[in-house]
């Protein structure tokens, strides 16, 4: 974009406080005692739903667009809590497949 004049700026939020999780539909299927997706869709909405009580609120993230789209010369990335950046950092610091287990050992 940039031979036409635009400048392209990533925003990276970390965990933002909203309604989502208010908001979410969960499967029928999912929520039967029975089904193999059961435990782990209630570990899934347990985690969510500590990760959502520590964010931040929107306004984290409207401060950061407001000054990427304010100064002159703007970076192309910007992080919009400490969540995210410790969360790239440790990405950068892994192999793919370290990051994925760690991830996946998040949920357990």
């Amino acid at each position: 974009m940039e031979p036409f004049g635009i400048k392209v700026v990533l925003i990276e939020p970390g965990v933002i406080r909203t309604n989502i999780v208010n908001s979410m539909v969960t499967a029928k299927k999912s929520q039967d005692p029975s089904s193999p997706y059961s435990k782990l869709m209630q570990k899934a909405a347990r985690s969510l739903e500590h990760i959502m009580e520590n964010g931040s609120s929107v306004d984290v993230v409207a401060k950061v667009v407001l000054k990427a789209v304010t100064i002159e010369n703007p970076s192309l990335r910007y992080l919009a809590r400490k969540d995210i950046e410790k969360l790239m950092e440790a990405k950068r610091s892994m192999s793919y497949e370290e990051f994925y287990k760690v991830m996946k050992e998040n949920l357990k």
